[in-house]
């Protein structure tokens, strides 16, 4: 078998989404409008490609997919995850001093803290918040009252809620209660506000909210605003996830 063929290949829209020159579904769109080819023949949908073949862009060689990073970030209460440069609150102005060019995994509101996944790596980061892979996110709640077994009964049943026109209902879940006015909650969707939009539907507010786990990946005690690349053993899960079958519109 020639090196070519021993190549890893990929979907071509994965490809360029990989070189971090736009998100797959802007990579399709492209592909859509016949901008991109590959060894100098117009390219479709499902071809695959590997690092041996001529990807171009509007007849622009793409880069090379740079070298995947991995780098876990406590997030303090404040810092938005929304990437805006003209934002002094913006993760932006911490990303934007690294040497590699990495993006979060999901996100946390501006009123939490906790674990934040800072990659390059897209395709995991699909992986990860893809609600059909059911992925687990464990969080420490505090609410401004006491909580009791009916709450938490509630809250692991599954909850529905009403923002404007559109409905929402979240999974079952696992909830236990940590203390008065605490608890532990691990969730397989990534709804918007989802925990705090939970505990409002029971009658609480949620006054402190920290993520303690993304998967195989956890918090520990990585003080607030600090970060540290993952260690061999976390990479070593995470390719493992990164093997797994992907959902049908990777196929």
């Amino acid at each position: 078998m020639t090196q070519h063929k021993q190549a890893e290949q990929h979907r071509l829209a994965k490809w360029i989404a990989h070189s971090g020159f736009c998100s797959r579904r802007a990579a399709e769109r492209l592909i859509t409008a016949g901008r991109v080819s590959v060894n100098n023949t117009l390219a479709g949908h499902t071809l695959q490609v590997s690092q041996h073949d001529l990807v171009c862009i509007d007849q622009q060689p793409l880069a090379a997919p740079p070298p995947l990073h991995y780098v876990l970030y406590h997030k303090p209460v404040g810092i938005d995850c929304n990437v805006k440069a003209d934002n002094p609150a913006s993760l932006y102005q911490l990303i934007h001093h690294l040497p590699h060019r990495l993006f979060a995994v999901g996100r946390l509101d501006k009123d939490s803290s906790g674990l934040l996944l800072l990659t390059n790596d897209g395709a995991l980061s699909q992986q990860l918040m893809h609600p059909d892979f059911l992925h687990e996110k464990a969080y420490l709640v505090e609410t401004d009252k006491s909580i009791d077994a009916q709450f938490i009964q509630q809250m692991a049943s599954g909850v529905s809620w009403q923002l404007g026109e559109r409905h929402y209902q979240s999974r079952p879940c696992n909830v236990i209660a940590l203390g008065e006015k605490q608890f532990h909650i691990t969730l397989t969707q990534g709804l918007h506000r989802q925990i705090r939009y939970m505990s409002k539907a029971c009658g609480y507010k949620v006054t402190a909210l920290k993520r303690i786990r993304l998967d195989c990946i956890e918090l520990g005690n990585l003080a607030v605003g600090a970060m540290r690349d993952l260690t061999a053993s976390e990479l070593q899960q995470l390719q493992a996830l990164r093997l797994n079958v992907q959902p049908d519109t990777e196929q």
